[in-house]
This record gives C-alpha cells, sequence and structure tokens, in this order.
C-alpha cells in the first residue's frame, strides 16, 4: 500500500502536466533541478512569521546552489504571461509541522527565484507565483500558498478536473484488481 500511494502522487503530477500541456496557450513541463543558492534560503526563512511580505521580491537565478528542488510542474501562460510554478501533493490527510514549515520555505524559496529562472528560460513573465495543490483538499499550508483540488478548474481557467479523474479511477480499479487477486 506504501508503493501505491507513492505511485498515486506521482500519477497526479503526471496528469497535471498531460492534461495542461493539450492546451496551446501554455508552456508545461517540470523541474527536476532547481537550484536555491543559500542566500534565499535564509532570506526565506529569516521571514517565515510573515512570508506573504516577500511576495514581489525576485533574486537572481544562477543555475547553482546550497540544495536542488524538484519542481512538479511549471506552467507559462503564453495569453496573460502569468509564470507559476507547483508542488503537487494527494492532501489526504494534514502534514505535521516540520513538513508544513519544510514545504513553505520550499514554496517561498521558489517563489522568489521564479522570475529569475523564467530568464533562463527566455520567458519574460509580468507576475509569478508558487503554490502547493493539495489535491484532495486537506490543506497543510493556508492560502495564499495552498490551492484544493476542487478548485483547479478555477485556478487554471481551463477544465482540467475532470480528465484528472479519470486517470485516478483507472488507478484505483488497477490497484483493486492487484488486491483483490492477492
Amino acid at each position: 500500500m506504501s508503493s501505491a500511494y507513492k505511485r498515486h502522487g506521482t500519477i497526479l503530477e503526471r496528469s497535471f502536466l498531460e492534461v495542461l500541456s493539450d492546451y496551446p496557450d501554455l508552456m508545461v513541463w517540470n523541474e527536476a533541478n532547481f537550484w536555491v543558492p543559500s542566500g534565499v534560503d535564509h532570506i526565506v526563512r529569516a521571514s517565515i512569521a510573515d512570508p506573504t511580505h516577500l511576495f514581489g521580491t525576485n533574486m537572481p537565478y544562477t543555475g547553482s546552489g546550497a540544495r536542488q528542488l524538484q519542481i512538479d510542474l511549471m506552467v507559462y501562460n503564453k495569453n496573460t504571461r502569468t509564470f507559476c510554478a507547483y508542488e503537487i501533493k494527494r492532501g489526504n490527510g494534514k502534514h505535521d509541522a516540520g513538513k508544513q514549515r519544510s514545504m513553505l520555505v520550499d514554496t517561498m524559496c521558489t517563489q522568489i527565484l521564479l522570475h529569475g529562472y523564467a530568464g533562463t528560460r527566455g520567458l519574460e513573465p509580468v507576475s509569478v507565483r508558487s503554490y502547493v495543490i493539495f489535491y484532495y483538499g486537506q490543506c497543510s499550508l493556508k492560502a495564499p500558498f495552498a490551492i484544493k483540488g476542487t478548485d483547479v478548474d478555477a485556478h487554471f481557467e481551463k477544465p482540467i478536473s475532470d480528465q484528472i479523474e479519470e486517470v485516478n479511477e483507472l488507478f484505483r480499479r488497477e490497484l483493486f484488481s492487484i488486491l483483490s487477486a492477492a
């Protein structure tokens, strides 16, 4: 079952990537090596009590740093020139306080490096944001950092949830088939 939970998270990530890739006005990818310099970590950790005041802060992205993040989903809207980064969580239960803090730090580090990163991709966004999607709605972070799965259609302004649920249903059927055969 533990293996199934881990794979389900990967399936959700891939579902978002594939479904959103079908829209020609969106550029969509994931980033396995998003580098965070130690200075950015220090700025974010010093502001963790009120991280929203870091909105609008942009630091250069150098492609190197003290640690790496894996960004599950990057979406650039060609029409609105908005650029967003997403961590996708199942959101079927609350995370402990340490994990919540870690997610918030990672989200804000991404936030303040995102404009610089966009430049390395030849993009010129007018706005950037970093979020965590909690697909099943148990949000371990508060707005404006969290998006519930029930709100993804409105957030992306695209009807994507039905297609993601089709993939979920296929996963459920296959998993139950395997479990009932055991």
